[in-house]
């Protein structure tokens, strides 16, 4: 026997039944081998590329999914690549949000949720380069993106609006329902598919469904805080001199 059926269980066993599904039928929609009996028994749990494909068929809210949330349906992009949330600050003007490696986890299902912005770290840049936009910001994850894009370091990327608004070699965020990347993008033949490539010549190019990417953001600057010292540089050592200089005698005018 397996152990009592949890909400998740009773939701995901839901879906199925309200679609007319067989537990096989299910299982093959949905990527998962045999049937989803193990599932609905309590013996497997829901995996997230699982969840990912409830919401990008059937437009399952993950948060009604677990019994957060009443509402148990989001509207799936479908080519809208667009803001899904626009998030503004005490003075009602747009502001930068910041998704950090952790947060990014959990982008993707939260992708609509306004409550759930409000808990990331936010600000406003005041330059031209981020004006008339939307922005957003991104931390680095893997090394994928290397020699250009370290992990660790952030992306500020200005939101697209439409897929054909994307230009072939140009880096981009991307959004889908199970992951968040940072990719060159390339257009293919097939309008309805997109090919996400890697600087890191280690990684293979991925291709996508233009239908499973939420959003879309184009990279145009980054922030790093890791800087290499040139050490051969002469410049950079007459100002390390200088400074080591500085120290000493603020050293001494301390004593």
């Amino acid at each position: 026997m397996g152990t009592p059926a949890t909400i998740e269980i009773k939701h995901f066993k839901e879906v199925r039944e309200e679609n007319n599904f067989t537990q096989s039928e299910f299982a093959d929609l949905l990527g998962i081998k045999n049937s989803t009996a193990d599932i609905e028994r309590g013996r497997t749990k829901l995996s997230g590329k699982v969840v990912a494909e409830l919401l990008r068929q059937f437009g399952i809210n993950p948060l009604w999914l677990f019994g957060d949330s009443g509402q148990k349906y989001l509207q799936i992009s479908k080519g809208d690549v667009s803001p899904k949330v626009v998030t503004v600050n005490s003075a009602d003007s747009e502001n930068i949000v910041m998704v950090n490696q952790k947060a990014a986890a959990g982008y993707p299902h939260n992708v609509q949720d306004v409550e759930w912005y409000n808990q990331l770290p936010a600000f406003d840049i005041p330059l031209p380069e981020f004006r008339n936009a939307t922005y957003r910001g991104f931390q680095v994850e893997g090394d994928s993106m290397l020699p250009n894009y370290r992990p660790g370091e952030w992306v500020m990327a200005k939101a697209v609006g439409g897929i054909d608004e994307v230009s072939n070699n140009r880096v981009y965020v991307v959004v889908l329902y199970d992951s968040v990347l940072v990719k060159k993008l390339q257009k293919l033949p097939d309008p309805s598919k997109i090919l996400l490539i890697s600087l890191n010549e280690e990684y293979l190019p991925l291709e996508v469904k233009v239908n499973d990417i939420q959003e879309l953001w184009q990279v145009n600057s980054k922030l790093t805080f890791n800087l290499d010292n040139p050490s051969e540089n002469g410049l950079f050592q007459q100002l390390q001199q200088s400074m080591e200089e500085l120290k000493r005698e603020l050293k001494s005018f301390r004593k």
